[in-house]
């Protein structure tokens, strides 16, 4: 499998673990690095891997994480860093989102989350998530 096969892989594990809210799965998906960020809808910019990893299970073990999907998911390679962009569907809402990814531990871990609106009316078709059970 090729990098930017591998980084999209990764970019599916990272929304198949927010679908099935598999905190477990989201942590294994992640860098272990205490410059991670990540930056929720509406949110302000969240700058460590505590930090990050706590919005998480609060968004994951919360019992109202939200229904969602992917779509256009865009790789770019940049030596041992690469982005992902797409679009997300969230309970229906449709936002722009950007992975950034870091080549560590022999695979690719996601080190920034970045979701946001979009304007756009007609996204993409939809990625399926082998194994997601979206509601």
């Amino acid at each position: 499998m090729g990098d930017r096969q591998a980084v999209l892989q990764t970019n599916g594990a990272f929304y198949t673990a927010f679908a099935n809210a598999d905190f477990a799965a989201m942590i294994e998906v992640w860098a272990r690095d205490d410059n991670i960020t990540c930056v929720h809808p509406g949110w302000d910019v969240l700058t460590c891997y505590h930090d990050v990893m706590k919005s998480w299970q609060t968004i994951l073990e919360g019992g109202a994480a939200p229904r969602i999907r992917y779509r256009a998911a865009r790789a770019v390679l940049l030596g041992n860093a690469a982005f992902v962009t797409c679009n997300e569907v969230v309970d229906g809402s449709l936002l722009v989102a950007t992975n950034v990814f870091a080549h560590q531990d022999g695979g690719w871990r996601m080190i920034h989350h970045h979701a946001g609106p979009c304007a756009a009316r007609e996204p993409a078709p939809e990625v399926d998530l082998p194994g997601a059970s979206l509601h």
